[in-house]
């Protein structure tokens, strides 16, 4: 079964609200083994929505629309979607209007009128049951072609797709088996990754390849479609092998798998704890490495000792270091390693010095340039990187860099 998904708003084209809805709709869809072969944004405009639709029931089995089902002016997908399916008239629906009136009862606040309109249904449709809100979806058919609409809320839309579509959309999808498997590395750029992995047509006997760059990562996907899921689970694991065999080294982790998860199951099983100290990344990893539940376990603490007098003064980090070197140096990231080591009485520590711009640079050390340190017992190291001058984007790769420090340390 082949879908594309449809968002309607224009607050999506203005750029007011992230189309989160859709990455979320199709990575459903490809465990239901329902194949996405479009996607496409549309305001809040008739004509525009009638031309899409008309466009993607010519060319996929079902069509998933979002957005535009509220009780206001501008909320207008029920009622063009219901011309175009010949399903222009109308009925109340008691049962939904009743969950509407006592959804309003619950929270003690008065109902407008025109929410009443949201318990007009189609007569012709089939209504998918909303618990979550007042608007409820939709389902239409012609011609053994599938439109479901339902509301642009996250959780309104989550819950209609888990509890209504997919079971609907599996009852009718034929014997095909989907799998995707993501292979995320680390440290290593797309076109040398590329290389390492070409030729890329031996590759792609095992399924379709993409490569999915980040800022300082970059991910492999292996798209495999089967009428066996046992045959599509061989040439997965096939394609796996084939990767690691070749770039293993880059390779930290499969699928939803984060650098800083990794790192700490790593150092779950060494037993091992970590401190962080920072400069140019102003706490982000170790906002990074705190995201994960159970850091605790692992994690001591994280220190952002921006100004020379804070590193001198927290990390003990010397002062003829800062004066003959600077603070963007070598032998700063090691010392601040070392010290937040040393404070914390960690196993490990790890430090960020670096100048994000777009301001600072000079021609010794420009904008862009990071040294991350690492120290453990049995020694203190540091690495210099280099990158661009936008800052946000410098501080995101400064801090996978020293993750990716920390978890090749933690491989070794």
């Amino acid at each position: 079964m082949t879908a594309e998904i449809i968002s309607i708003g224009d607050e999506l084209l203005i750029g007011q609200i992230v189309n989160t809805n859709a990455a979320w709709m199709s990575r459903q869809l490809n465990l239901a083994n329902v194949q996405i072969k479009y996607g496409s944004v549309v305001g809040d405009d008739g004509d525009d929505i009638r031309r899409s639709l008309d466009l993607a029931l010519s060319r996929v089995d079902v069509v998933l629309m979002t957005g535009g089902l509220g009780p206001t002016h501008d909320d207008i997908t029920k009622k063009v979607v219901a011309e175009y399916f010949d399903s222009a008239e109308m009925v109340t629906d008691e049962k939904v209007l009743a969950h509407v009136k006592a959804l309003f009862q619950r929270r003690n606040i008065r109902m407008a009128p025109v929410n009443e309109e949201q318990a007009l249904v189609p007569k012709k449709a089939t209504v998918l049951w909303n618990d979550y809100g007042t608007a409820p979806g939709l389902l239409f058919e012609r011609d053994r072609r599938y439109c479901a609409i339902m509301p642009g809320v996250p959780t309104e839309m989550q819950h209609l797709m888990t509890e209504r579509v997919l079971p609907f959309l599996k009852s009718k999808t034929q014997n095909v088996t989907i799998r995707h498997l993501t292979i995320r590395t680390a440290g290593i750029g797309e076109s040398q990754l590329f290389e390492k992995l070409s030729p890329i047509a031996e590759l792609e006997k095992f399924g379709k390849i993409a490569f999915l760059p980040h800022f300082s990562a970059v991910d492999v996907r292996i798209s495999v479609y089967e009428n066996d899921a046992a045959a599509a689970e061989r040439r997965l694991r096939a394609a796996e092998e084939y990767i690691l065999s070749r770039v293993g080294q880059s390779v930290y982790g499969f699928d939803d798998e984060t650098l800083e998860s990794v790192i700490g199951r790593l150092l779950i099983e060494k037993k091992a704890t970590l401190a962080v100290a920072e400069s140019c990344t102003g706490g982000f990893v170790a906002h990074r490495l705190t995201n994960v539940s159970g850091s605790s376990q692992y994690f001591d603490r994280g220190i952002v000792t921006y100004s020379n007098a804070a590193k001198m003064q927290i990390l003990g980090v010397p002062e003829e270091i800062l004066q003959q070197y600077g603070a963007v140096s070598e032998e700063c990231a090691k010392a601040m390693a070392e010290g937040v080591r040393r404070l914390s009485n960690t196993i490990y520590g790890i430090a960020t010095t670096g100048i994000a711009g777009p301001t600072g640079g000079s021609e010794e050390k420009p904008v862009g340039l990071v040294w991350v340190g690492i120290a453990t017992p049995e020694r203190i190291m540091a690495q210099k990187f280099l990158f661009a001058k936008d800052r946000l984007i410098n501080k995101e790769r400064f801090c996978q860099m020293a993750l990716n420090m920390l978890f090749r340390e933690l491989k070794a």
